[in-house]
């Protein structure tokens, strides 16, 4: 049998391209953006302030301290770029669109993430053997600001953050600030009323290792992301299971599933139908599964049983 007349071929897309980049509006959390926006504004005057205390109170702490939020900055921005990109429509060149760009957004935060505890954790192991005084009221004041300001931006990206990885990289990143803050208050205070001094390196290490506890996920689940991993969220065996229990469905190959963004996933398989002429009720029904899996852009190619392709496809 020629292969032409036996094997049929159907793409369907959870979404349509078209040139309206609104058609479909993304998954992203409505009015994220406004937040991102709010919380970097926030944390510039924190910086500003804090660097002109640094200066007044000839405190290169604290200067360093706003370089490093500066950088935190730079990572809300970078989340908040990635965000707009995947709003954008599709061209020739990104047949996709730019939705990936939330995936690489969340693989540097998660970089930069670990690169900020390896610096706290050396800092911390290099104060315990050489203790030096620190502490003052200026700092640990500036540092309760700092737990204001931080606390404040982890709370406006927390929702967005469970269901979104570039977010999630955001959120965690100003998570890591707001304990950092809340560990110079603490240890701030303690050196104040005992000049136990050893206590701030102590706390900087504890902390340090609690983020780098809570950012491998991050930083995992991103690589896997770029290098068109299966999602997390998605679980691989099930899909294939319950794609060939489906009515009218023989057998099941070539499934692949990767995410389009940090949002939405995408599914390719070839499906061997019993009867080819039920087709589009087969169809309807697949795309019902993949709708349970946030898998919303779907291409699926449908063959007889007279004619497979696992054995002669690539």
């Amino acid at each position: 049998m020629d292969k032409k007349n036996c094997c049929h071929h159907h793409h369907e897309h959870g979404h349509h391209h078209h040139n309206n980049p609104q058609h479909h509006a993304p998954k992203i959390q409505t009015g994220m953006e406004a937040k991102f926006i709010i919380a970097i504004i926030i944390n510039l005057l924190f910086v500003g302030m804090e660097y002109f205390l640094g200066i007044v109170h000839n405190s290169v702490g604290l200067i360093a301290d706003a370089g490093h939020n500066l950088s935190d900055i730079g990572g809300l921005a970078i989340s908040l770029a990635a965000i707009i990109m995947h709003k954008k429509s599709h061209t020739p060149n990104f047949t996709y669109g730019f939705k990936k760009a939330t995936i690489l957004a969340s693989l540097i935060n998660a970089v930069v993430l670990l690169a900020v505890v390896g610096f706290i954790i050396y800092e911390s192991i290099e104060k315990i053997i050489s203790p030096a005084p620190s502490g003052g009221w200026a700092i640990i004041i500036t540092a309760g600001v700092g737990i204001i300001v931080n606390g404040f931006t982890v709370f406006l990206l927390s929702d967005g953050s469970k269901d979104d990885l570039n977010i999630k990289g955001a959120y965690l990143h100003m998570l890591a600030d707001t304990l950092v803050s809340l560990g110079v208050v603490v240890a701030g205070v303690v050196i104040l009323l005992t000049d136990w001094v050893i206590i701030d390196p102590i706390i900087g290490l504890v902390i340090g290792l609690i983020i780098l506890v809570g950012s491998k996920g991050l930083l995992c689940e991103s690589v896997k992301l770029v290098l068109d991993g299966t999602p997390e969220a998605v679980n691989f065996e099930e899909i294939f299971a319950m794609m060939k229990k489906s009515a009218n469905v023989l057998d099941v190959h070539h499934v692949h599933v990767w995410a389009l963004s940090t949002t939405e996933n995408a599914l390719t398989a070839h499906v061997v139908l019993a009867d080819v002429g039920l087709m589009e009720q087969t169809k309807k029904e697949l795309k019902e599964l993949f709708k349970h899996y946030n898998i919303n852009h779907s291409t699926l190619e449908f063959e007889s049983p007279d004619f497979s392709c696992e054995d002669h496809c690539n």
